[in-house]
């Protein structure tokens, strides 16, 4: 059963930055809802789980045996954060969110390994792990954090929910809604989206990002695969990430280096069909999981789907 919840802003949400990053403006009050939140699981489950953190900022996060996941919620403040999609370096099969959360309230940080595994990889501002913007003379329009969720399946051999994002850009104001799902057994999540453009459904010009951290990591691409992906290193450790499209709906791939933080990305150029759709795939690797361990096996990885 489908269970959709409507939260509420903090603040008006404002432009980002000079790079046109924005934020997600809300013209409609909305009423909270108080989630389902799952207690600390008692025995390790292997599933692919994804739930709403309100304890942490309003997080969304989600995984399964192989990877992790989370984007920031409504209650995230505007500076520094944005809808790019962060990754959590886990090397355990069991779920870990609601652990690491809960470890988090009682100050055991998830920024440090305790066994399972952490979070050191960085997002900010920028689109992190394959997240979408809007493209338009060179530039990005990418929205701030979700403003609504839904959560389709979770718990067992697949997770799935639809976030909502609003914002403006020069074209009028976006909405996407972004179906995510993921389930065990890969290293990567599957984004079906739906764009419209005051509030009708339109062909707009999408770029899907990948950070590479001000340049420390070492970029590829395929486009008869429809790659692109990073590999970088992080405390002594390899992590590959990427996208993945349609190469037929490849309208361009594109490595812009940038000296201001969080802002230099591989790009992936497409478009939405008369539907307003988008369809893709994103994800990681960590090397310290011990599956992927070089750039190399991480290419091959993407290419092969």
């Amino acid at each position: 059963m489908k269970k959709t919840f409507y939260l509420s802003t903090k603040a008006v949400l404002i432009a980002l930055s000079s790079l046109a990053l924005t934020a997600c403006n809300d013209s409609q009050p909305k009423t909270t809802t108080a989630p389902d939140v799952a207690s600390v699981q008692a025995e390790p489950k292997v599933m692919a789980y994804g739930r709403f953190v309100p304890e942490r900022n309003d997080d969304f996060a989600w995984e399964n045996d192989k990877v992790a996941f989370r984007v920031y919620g409504p209650a995230a403040p505007l500076k520094g954060h944005s809808s790019g999609v962060d990754a959590w370096f886990k090397k355990v099969d069991y779920s870990i969110i609601d652990k690491w959360y809960a470890g988090h309230l009682k100050g055991i940080s998830y920024h440090q390994d305790h066994g399972e595994g952490y979070d050191p990889y960085h997002t900010g501002i920028s689109r992190g792990v394959g997240s979408t913007a809007i493209w338009i003379d060179n530039t990005p329009y990418a929205a701030h954090s979700f403003k609504r969720y839904t959560i389709n399946e979770s718990g067992g051999s697949n997770v799935s929910f639809t976030l909502e994002y609003e914002w403006y850009t020069p074209l009028g104001i976006v909405k996407e809604l972004k179906t995510i799902s993921m389930p065990l057994g890969t290293q990567v999540f599957t984004v079906d989206s739906v764009f419209t453009l005051d509030g009708e459904p339109a062909v707009l010009p999408i770029a899907i990002g990948v950070a590479t951290h001000d340049e420390k990591a070492k970029v590829s691409y395929n486009k008869e695969t429809g790659r692109i992906s990073a590999w970088e290193v992080i405390h002594d450790y390899g992590v590959g990430t990427g996208a993945l499209l349609d190469p037929m709906r490849v309208e361009g791939i594109k490595h812009i280096p940038s000296e201001v933080k969080d802002e230099s990305h591989i790009w992936m150029f497409t478009s939405s069909d008369t539907q307003g759709k988008v369809t893709y795939k994103a994800g990681f690797a960590w090397q310290g999981a011990g599956e992927i361990t070089t750039n190399e096996q991480w290419q091959s990885y993407l290419d092969t789907l």
